[in-house]
């Protein structure tokens, strides 16, 4: 319990936006992209990353190297090969049908889709006969009928009436969204009382409607006409909507819809969630897993002094961050992402001691800092002083054997060094780099910069870090014997 507190509370809230914003983006790209080729694509990289982390926690070197070479691959092929597909995605036509809406599906009930076939081939003079089953069998009274069961389309339909279809004559039964059987024979009507033009399409329907509940429509080819037969009457019907509105109350609701609209909306409820769970477990992987510890040192940064003051002197110059976090994001850390800071906005003249905390350093996203070696830096702050100091030259090494160093200038011969007091006090000299005799063979000049010790001590502005060293050598002489 106590570490499932510590892991609440380490939780920042930037890592709550990472996620959120993350798993909405991953969320559009599936409301953008669902039902392409793209998608699909998509989901197996998504699956080829998951098992590379997978055989990386395990230490399969070759097999992570390759499942990840694959991805990087199929990420370019995505990008070559869908191009146009992913142009016609991403043209959205406004910012709110890109950023969060959610892209309309055409949805067609059967009912449209049968009155637009109906009205269709009443325009074209197709002849057709269809058959709407209701609560009796009508398994008597219709026979030879085949065996179909396809979905209904408009382009079924026209196709099932087409004159050059061998089943065209016949009828064709559906039932809610399917057609059952085509090529079905009807009973013919008996009522003598029907207008001469009525041919055997008209009679077999109303012959049907007077013996079942079944509602049967009719179209002419003669004459382009819609005709419903129901309850034993035959009427004609002109305008497609109040087909549509028979025909509805007749089929009653269409619930397959009602259906397919729940499953739609359940079906991103669930895309939701898997966003979502996905993001947390690829932050879960960066930022949690397989933690790993590491000590890196770093320079300490002084931010904010006095321009009274100077640094006269300092504990350390760098110190050691024990640092932990996943292994992934540990490799991936660069130098300057990582900072320790004091800031000197308060400190006064003399010893000022600073205990480095959280608030000093600086860390890459989802890094834990542990602890800070050491944990506290000493600065010694004071207003600086001027000292002349003359220039010492320092000589390393030795002449060859038959030189002598005979004479030697310093220009300038005394420079000027800003510093504590203190420091300065225990100076007496500024001495230059080393100037190594073994190179020289004759007499010259040399320009040498002034080595000062310890660091905080500097220059003044009109005084240079370099002097010029002019020596004069000259042959040893030998002794007469």
């Amino acid at each position: 319990m106590h570490d499932f507190l510590s892991f609440f509370y380490s939780i920042r809230w930037q890592d709550v936006v990472d996620v959120v914003l993350n798993s909405y983006i991953l969320f559009r790209f599936y409301i953008l992209f669902r039902g392409t080729n793209v998608f699909r694509v998509l989901i197996a990289i998504a699956f080829l990353w998951f098992f590379q982390r997978i055989a990386f926690s395990l230490e399969l070197i070759i097999t992570s190297w390759a499942i990840q070479g694959i991805t990087a691959v199929a990420a370019l092929i995505i990008i070559v090969v869908f191009r146009n597909e992913i142009r016609t995605v991403l043209q959205a036509k406004n910012i709110k049908s890109f950023l969060w809406g959610f892209p309309q599906k055409t949805s067609i009930t059967p009912v449209e889709k049968i009155s637009q076939s109906v009205f269709e081939l009443a325009r074209k003079r197709t002849g057709a006969l269809l058959v709407f089953p209701a609560k009796d069998d009508l398994e008597e009274y219709v026979k030879g009928g085949l065996p179909w069961r396809g979905v209904i389309s408009k382009e079924m339909i026209m196709s099932i009436f087409w004159h050059d279809n061998p089943v065209h004559d016949g009828a064709a039964i559906i039932s809610k969204d399917r057609i059952l059987e085509v090529s079905c024979i009807l009973p013919l009507s008996h009522n003598n009382n029907l207008p001469s033009y009525y041919g055997t399409r008209h009679r077999a329907a109303l012959g049907l409607a007077e013996a079942t509940d079944a509602m049967v429509v009719v179209v002419s080819e003669e004459r382009g006409t819609v005709s419903v037969a129901k309850d034993s009457r035959i009427y004609r019907i002109n305008k497609e909507k109040d087909f549509r509105r028979i025909l509805q109350e007749h089929m009653g609701g269409v619930p397959e819809l009602d259906n397919d609209k729940r499953k739609e909306k359940l079906g991103i409820s669930f895309a939701a969630l898997v966003s979502f769970l996905f993001i947390v477990g690829v932050w879960f992987s960066f930022s949690r897993g397989m933690e790993t510890f590491i000590n890196l040192e770093v320079p300490v940064e002084y931010m904010n002094r006095n321009s009274d003051v100077e640094i006269l002197d300092t504990s350390v110059n760098s110190v050691i961050l024990n640092i932990g976090g996943s292994d992934s994001l540990i490799k991936s850390i660069r130098p300057e992402q990582l900072k320790a800071r004091i800031d000197l906005a308060k400190a006064v003249a003399g010893k000022n001691s600073f205990l480095l905390t959280d608030e000093n350093v600086s860390l890459p996203p989802g890094i834990m800092l542990k602890r800070v070696i050491p944990s506290v830096v000493e600065v010694t702050l004071g207003v600086p002083v001027i000292k002349v100091l003359p220039v010492k030259v320092v000589w390393a090494g030795s002449l060859p054997n038959d030189l002598v160093l005979d004479k030697v200038k310093i220009i300038p011969d005394k420079v000027r060094v800003i510093g504590s007091s203190r420091i300065l006090d225990g100076i007496k000299t500024a001495n230059t780099d080393n100037i190594y005799l073994e190179n020289i063979y004759n007499s010259g000049v040399v320009t040498v910069k002034i080595a000062l010790s310890p660091p905080s001590l500097k220059m003044a502005p009109d005084s240079k870090d370099t002097v010029t060293v002019v020596y004069t050598v000259r042959k040893k002489s030998i002794p007469i014997s």
